[in-house]
């Protein structure tokens, strides 16, 4: 064997081989084929708007998608170019479909004819239907465990109260609620106003895709601390004159609303109110103050006006009088006269008058 590695003869035949293996493997890779290989790249092109043409005045399209992607082969320098310049477009021509369900194709133009295009999805499934609009009231929302203990939300008012909704008649049907969520921190206690975005909601809360005008609104929040209207009750302390009778007490007003935390004003049942008889003198309208009950923070009407009607009653004194009469008895009867008395008497005869006395007893 290494008798015949050291021949001349086998070097030259081994060479020689070795040569045109050489020449056949460089004229195959200066091959025009091979050439053409080696001159192709394939991109991605990612997120690409997806354009629509339909009447979008009549009708509402959903099922288009808001991009896709696009896988450009070809020749290096054409694939790079609509790589880096993106000035083709994606396009979906619904003009001449009706209303209902469709499968779509994805077109697109502006890319040379001599790449090869991909996209996806190339095909789309589409909804055409007809375009309503309607007009829903808004709803104002709160999370009342925002507000501090002790407070109430009064009211929520939007401005404006109403917004204009459109879409599909499809989406316009499964509205449910028509909402503008306002937020805050924890221990709200006074009013405030904000702007609030609109949400359209199914059934189910999940966001309808619509448009609303207008989107936001302004809502105005009141807060203000938990109350109840409760009555007022007469309570009679001290006691009246002996010289007056109180005939009737009439108290107004006849309700008070009272402020507090909601179980400590949710316990009462009525709002008593002290009336001190022995200041009562005479017919007229009082004024007594409320005492407050534990846990009140305040009060509508602190001051309650008590109409009082009364008798007066007198105490007469009574004088007796009491006339003692003295009275002088007769005289004796006068005997007939005697002849010689017959004559009339003269003035010295005369019996002397009566005397009469007054006693005051």
């Amino acid at each position: 064997m290494d008798k015949m590695m050291d021949s001349p003869w086998v070097l030259r035949i081994v060479a020689l081989f070795l040569a045109f293996l050489l020449f056949f493997s460089v004229r195959t890779e200066l091959s025009p084929k091979n050439k053409s290989i080696l001159n192709e790249q394939t991109v991605v092109i990612r997120d690409v708007p997806v354009d629509v043409f339909y009447d979008d005045k009549n009708l509402i399209v959903t099922g288009i998608p808001k991009t896709v992607n696009v896988t450009i082969k070809g020749p290096t320098p054409l694939a790079l170019k609509a790589q880096t310049s993106r000035d083709f477009s994606i396009f979906a021509d619904l003009s001449k479909l009706l209303i209902g369900e469709h499968n779509v194709r994805l077109q697109y133009e502006n890319i040379s004819d001599k790449l090869q295009v991909t996209l996806d999805p190339a095909t789309i499934k589409v909804n055409i239907e007809e375009k309503v609009t309607q007009e829903f009231r808004v709803d104002p929302e709160l999370n009342t465990r925002l507000i501090e203990e002790g407070y109430i939300l009064n009211s929520m008012s939007s401005n404006p109260a109403t917004v204009y909704v459109t879409g599909a008649k499809s989406a316009i049907e499964n509205i449910s609620y028509v909402k503008a969520t306002v937020t805050g921190e924890q221990g709200l206690r006074e009013p405030f106003s904000q702007v609030a975005e609109v949400k359209v909601l199914d059934r189910d809360l999940n966001k309808l895709d619509v448009t609303i005008e207008p989107a936001t609104v302004k809502v105005q929040v009141d807060i203000g601390a938990y109350s109840r209207e409760l009555p007022v009750v007469l309570k009679e302390i001290g006691k009246a004159a002996n010289s007056i009778t109180v005939n009737q007490l009439t108290i107004s007003p006849t309700k008070v609303r009272v402020y507090g935390k909601k179980s400590i004003i949710d316990a009462l049942t009525a709002i008593p109110l002290e009336v001190d008889l022995s200041k009562i003198t005479e017919s007229k309208t009082y004024e007594f103050e409320v005492k407050l009950p534990e846990g009140v923070t305040k009060i509508s009407d602190s001051k309650i006006k008590v109409k009082a009607d009364i008798t007066k009653v007198e105490q007469e004194k009574t004088t007796t009088t009491t006339t003692t009469t003295t009275t002088t008895p007769a005289p004796p009867p006068t005997p007939p006269p005697t002849s010689e008395e017959s004559k009339t008497p003269s003035e010295d005869d005369t019996p002397p008058a009566e005397k009469t006395e007054d006693i005051d007893s």
